[in-house]
């Protein structure tokens, strides 16, 4: 039925197949305190004004997938832009989980986010993120792949080797961490967890890939858009890691607000993403690796059409509570 297909594209295929019939008659269950009228998948920004926020105080967090540290000297430059923009300070916020992102925002101490690829329908869903950029390259393009890497002395030469092995994922919310892999290791090769390879959690990509490199795990699914900055900044070697499978392209992470914040200033907000200079700055300097040099606007309906498949494919549910 799916002849032709590379491998990937057959699960994605046969999963879109499968579930279709149920994203259509259900969709994916939004917090009942958000409202999605206008149908874009998102939560609407509120219409009576006394329930807008107009912080004195951006708060902005970058996705938690490398040493929080290091991104908060990556990111000054483009929050001094976005206090230049808004007329707001903004403080950046060093989260350390996905979950610690969500809950800041689902709380209302978050304003401002990247979420990565598979956080973002819970974001979208539980927390009111209305994500709205996207970094790019230079022509428009964007993206990252799965990549499931290994350690050249580990034995492991195919996918089908990691049977009876221990393989490292980031976290359950993960679309290349961890969803996308599990989806195409039980669909394509039959492997199950627990049953045919022993699942481990690192928490985070650089996690995962120090952990092959340095041989702490024989097998990890990881983000290659991490990877190759990790390679740049010589924290991994590119000989300590061995590739043996690499996914389609995904979208990376997604640049949004939360659902309340004022209207004018959600407005100034993404005026800051779409005028930041990237020439010289340490953002273009940090992402040159994987190719990004803008912001690019994207919508959740569309761009995160094939995260959602592979979630509704996994059978995940947003618990919102």
């Amino acid at each position: 039925m799916f002849h032709g297909l590379t491998s990937f594209h057959r699960v994605l295929a046969l999963a879109l197949f499968c579930v279709l019939t149920l994203i259509n008659a259900t969709g994916f269950a939004m917090d009942p305190r958000f409202k999605d009228e206008d149908g874009d998948m998102v939560a609407d920004i509120p219409t009576d004004p006394s329930q807008w926020v107009d912080p004195p105080t951006l708060i902005f967090a970058y996705t938690p997938v490398e040493d929080p540290a290091v991104y908060a000297k990556v990111w000054e430059g483009f929050i001094h832009h976005m206090e230049e923009i808004t007329g707001k300070k903004v403080q950046f916020f060093p989260v350390q989980s996905n979950a610690a992102q969500l809950e800041a925002m689902r709380a209302g101490r978050l304003h401002v986010a990247g979420f990565n690829t598979g956080s973002n329908p819970l974001a979208v869903n539980c927390a009111g993120f209305r994500p709205f950029a996207m970094m790019a390259r230079a022509d428009r393009s964007y993206g990252y792949e799965m990549e499931i890497i290994t350690h050249p002395d580990s034995g492991i030469n195919t996918i089908e080797d990691i049977r009876g092995n221990k393989m490292a994922f980031t976290s359950q919310t993960s679309n290349s961490g961890f969803k996308a892999p599990s989806a195409l290791l039980e669909a394509e090769y039959g492997l199950i967890a627990e049953k045919d390879y022993e699942p481990v959690f690192s928490g985070k990509h650089d996690n995962s890939i120090l952990g092959v490199a340095n041989k702490d795990y024989p097998v990890a699914a990881i983000a290659n858009s991490v990877l190759n900055r990790m390679i740049s900044r010589n924290v991994v070697q590119p000989e300590q890691i061995v590739t043996i499978y690499t996914s389609q392209t995904f979208p990376t992470t997604g640049y949004g607000v939360v659902y309340n914040l004022h209207p004018e200033l959600q407005r100034k907000v993404q005026q800051a993403f779409f005028t930041f200079p990237w020439e010289g700055s340490a953002l273009e300097e940090e992402f040159k690796n994987s190719g990004e040099a803008q912001f690019i606007p994207i919508t959740y309906k569309e761009h995160w059409a094939v995260v959602r498949t592979i979630d509704a494919a996994m059978g995940v549910q947003y618990d919102c509570r």
